[in-house]
């Protein structure tokens, strides 16, 4: 990895600490239309706040958390919220703008 990608990796990581930059990146990745890129995101997120801080914050086991948010993840609604709610986030239905 070269020193500008982990310049901009932790200045990331150190900005999904903040709930409204958290959101604004969820919101990103959902507009994407892939799960796999929502996941990814989600783990970004708990990187960033340290896997055993935040299972321990949603009280989900960390190796779930882990597999959760895997390219293969496939959360159930009831931890997804878990993990949001933990993170200071929640999840909402908007109505489209046409």
């Amino acid at each position: 990895m070269n020193q500008v990608t982990a310049k901009y990796e932790d200045g990331l990581k150190a900005s999904l600490t903040n709930p409204e930059e958290a959101a604004a990146y969820l919101n990103a990745a959902l507009e994407e239309n892939d799960q796999e890129v929502f996941l990814l995101a989600l783990r970004d997120i708990a990187e960033a706040r340290g896997f055993s801080q935040v299972a321990q914050e949603t009280f989900l086991n960390r190796e779930n958390l882990y597999r959760m948010l895997s390219s293969s993840g496939n959360p159930q609604l009831s931890s997804l919220n878990a993990l949001l709610k933990g993170m200071g986030l929640r999840l909402a239905v908007e109505v489209e703008a046409t």
